[in-house]
């Protein structure tokens, strides 16, 4: 069965357009999901908005938007005040500006989705902005409103076709220096240096996605199927923590053990020459 859009519009780079589809890229929908149930009755529970000072519930009808201005005070915004925000929209996806693909910082990056023509009739142009930025080795960046807000979007060649992700907003982005800030300034070099490129080196490798199992849900699903065929479920004990290394302490190890063999082989090397250097004399004697 055909994935279903969740936008539908217009791809605009200039005088060059399209129609095209936003198809969401992922999806949690295959994950273990669960219900909540009364025990007693193993019927399905429902949420229930009550009143916080009466505890009476409080029908659809009458729950509404509510922004606090101070503690405990509100003010009410009906569905139409609300509504009355969200821009209006023209369907149109419009490249503003293009970039080298490495220019944004990933942590501005949102969500993917497969960015595809909706009409045979666009492929051509398609295909032509797609080659376009993949010859230029260039990303797009277009704006368009998408679920209620003015949303910017960065178009990359993927394949056969485009990936669009929405960036987050500069607001929702937090500053990593509040997260760096006490981390000191050290300078790291010679053989702890050399040390930890070696481990980098010995653990390289390339990114294969089927490597990396949700090994939550998968447990989850074996929980189920035991359930079903009546096995006895082993409430599993808590792991025993492993001993946490100090990386600064092993590599300094390391880099005086290396350092302490360096030493031995010198000295070694230089008695060796020291009594080859004597061994002439000493015959030159006798």
């Amino acid at each position: 069965m055909a994935p279903r859009a969740n936008w539908k519009g217009f791809l605009k780079v200039a005088e060059v357009s399209c129609p095209v589809a936003l198809y969401s890229a992922v999806s949690t929908s295959d994950r273990i999901a669960f219900h909540t149930l009364n025990r007693a009755t193993g019927n399905r529970v429902r949420r229930q908005f009550v009143d916080s000072d009466t505890g009476k519930p409080v029908d659809r009808d009458d729950q509404v938007k509510g922004y606090e201005v101070g503690s405990g005070e509100y003010i009410m915004l009906d569905p139409e005040e609300v509504a009355s925000a969200v821009p209006d929209s023209d369907k149109t996806l419009a490249v503003s500006t293009f970039i080298g693909c490495g220019d944004i910082d990933d942590v501005y990056f949102d969500k993917p989705y497969y960015l595809a023509p909706s009409d045979r009739h666009a492929e051509e142009a398609y295909a032509l902005i797609r080659e376009g930025m993949r010859k230029k080795k260039v990303a797009a960046l277009a704006q368009t409103v998408l679920f209620r807000r003015v949303r910017t979007v960065l178009i990359r060649a993927h394949g056969s076709g485009l990936i669009a992700t929405t960036l987050n907003f500069d607001y929702e982005v937090r500053s990593a220096k509040d997260a760096f800030d006490s981390v000191p300034d050290m300078k790291i070099k010679g053989e702890m240096l050399e040390l930890a490129e070696h481990i980098i080196r010995t653990k390289s490798g390339k990114f294969n996605p089927r490597e990396f199992d949700d090994r939550y849900d998968a447990a989850l699903a074996e929980v189920v199927k035991a359930k079903i065929e009546g096995r006895k479920i082993e409430v599993r004990k808590e792991p025993e923590r492993e001993k946490v290394v100090d990386l600064m302490a092993a590599l300094r190890e390391s880099a005086g053990r290396s350092g302490k063999k360096t030493a031995t082989r010198a000295t070694a090397k230089k008695r060796a020459a020291a009594k080859a250097k004597a061994a002439p004399a000493r015959r030159k004697a006798s």
